[in-house]
């Protein structure tokens, strides 16, 4: 089945009509039109540096941009129009242009291409967006800074390979997942660098005859830069694979801080209680208090990922210049969009609520002998080689497994029975609060120490 064509701004070169079934299997318009406003926006920028350089008189440039004004309250009230026969989101707002306001919306696409056009719109919309990002994520961090202060002293275990290491306090661990959105807040910014290049001008692919400016263009949408290479310009979307590499790591991160929490919500570990609001309960079982949240944000993080590869995959056999395999760009890139405000939403709503149990963290750190190390680091100061601290420390804690008693619970004549160096003073060190208290250096788990990054991360926010 076919329909016909007349109507269409691009139809002349065709003597048959586009087949139905294709003319909805190519169109882009119920996506796309999410960037009408980056759209409009572009295409005053570019009446204006028509109208400068004579291509456009003072009052057509005004018609158009009282057309375009128009067109974006209708859109704004849900009164546009959208047709999937005229494609995409620029032909749409063309067409409707030119039902306004005549030969004028005619005139406005001279000089420029739906290739240049769609690549300036795209970027348009991922710095406005990053924008928004960066905002959203630098409340999750103002959370992490709030709950870690009121957690600097609170002792936890420290665990590798899941199984308890160390003892640390819970600002300390709170810390850590600050400093990973701290990194995550600066790939953002650097990407914010390369999105923010403008490519209107460079046209199909060759640029254009027509004498126009672009650094007027470029200035008037705020781009730091107009593009250097007209094919570059039009043909390539790293920006957009960049910003959600960039996406991707943000939602690893998100997701390991849910797994965590999962964890310690649990009954096993319950050094947690998440807020009611951010769970669910079973539809059989009473008792039950799932953490939806961040189980969610867990599965979410898969599909971020999955949009990386995606816009990987859509670019690595592309030939120079433009080729409609770059209409798969579009839907990736919003949903990562939308997916990755939601979650950092939902957690930045989430995390001051979350109440932690210190005494069951301080019961678990008394387990799986968390300063261990300690001692060995004990023996060393004494003057003992390391590896024989290792071994000398190795053995109570065999004594500790056969007698199941925490080495602060052995007594001095059992210890010195391993080493004469050891005294009274062991205990000092063998104490969860010693522990802690002595790793007072940058990056250390001391409570001082930890409100110490807290002043410094709020300095920098």
């Amino acid at each position: 089945m076919t329909t016909a064509n007349k109507d269409k701004l691009s139809s002349a070169r065709f003597s048959q009509a586009t087949d139905a079934f294709v003319e909805i299997f190519t169109a882009s318009v119920d996506f796309d039109q999410r960037m009408a406003p980056q759209d409009i926006e572009g295409s005053v920028a570019h009446a204006t540096m028509l109208c400068k350089i004579g291509i456009l008189t003072e009052a057509e440039r005004d018609s158009i941009f009282t057309g375009l004004k128009q067109i974006s309250e209708e859109i704004e009230a849900g009164n546009f129009q959208w047709s999937i026969q005229q494609e995409d989101v620029h032909m749409n707002i063309e067409a409707r242009l030119t039902e306004l306001i005549g030969m004028a919306g005619k005139k406005l696409h001279t000089g420029r291409s739906r290739n240049d056009q769609v690549a300036t719109d795209i970027r348009l919309y991922l710095r406005s967006e990053i924008k928004v990002i960066i905002t959203v994520l630098q409340r999750l961090q103002l959370a992490l800074l709030d709950l870690a202060e009121k957690q600097a002293d609170t002792i936890m275990p420290g665990f590798t390979h899941l199984q308890v290491a160390q003892p640390i306090t819970f600002g300390h661990h709170l810390m850590a997942w600050y400093e990973m959105l701290v990194r995550d807040k600066e790939r953002l910014e650097d990407c914010l660098k390369r999105v923010n290049i403008m490519p209107l001008g460079a046209a199909a692919l060759a640029g254009t005859s027509y004498p126009i400016d672009r650094h007027l263009t470029a200035e008037l949408l705020g781009f730091s830069r107009p593009s250097n290479n007209s094919l570059d310009s039009v043909s390539d979307r790293d920006f957009a694979i960049e910003f959600t590499a960039d996406a991707s790591i943000i939602m690893m991160h998100l997701s390991r801080f849910s797994e965590e929490l999962v964890l310690w919500a649990s009954a096993q570990f319950a050094f947690i209680e998440l807020p009611d609001a951010f769970c669910t309960g079973s539809s059989i079982m009473p008792q039950k208090k799932n953490p939806d949240v961040p189980e969610l944000v867990r599965g979410k993080s898969g599909r971020v990922t999955g949009h990386l590869m995606s816009l990987l995959m859509l670019m690595k056999s592309q030939p120079l210049a433009y080729n409609k395999d770059n209409q798969e760009d579009k839907e990736p890139i919003f949903d990562t969009v939308d997916t990755l405000i939601n979650c950092l939403r939902a957690f930045a709503d989430m995390v001051p609520h979350i109440e932690a149990k210190p005494e069951n963290m301080y019961s678990a750190a008394k387990k799986g002998f968390a300063t261990a190390t300690d001692l060995a680091d004990y023996l060393v100061k004494k003057g003992m080689a390391f590896r024989d601290a290792h071994e000398v420390v190795g053995a109570a804690v065999k004594l500790g497994l056969d007698s199941k008693r925490d080495l602060s619970e052995l007594s001095l004549a059992e210890l010195q029975s391993f080493s004469e160096m050891i005294t009274d003073d062991v205990f000092d060190v063998l104490s969860l609060e010693g522990s802690v208290a002595a790793r007072q250096h940058i990056g250390g788990t001391a409570p001082d120490t930890v409100r110490k990054a807290i002043n410094t991360a709020r300095s920098a926010l």
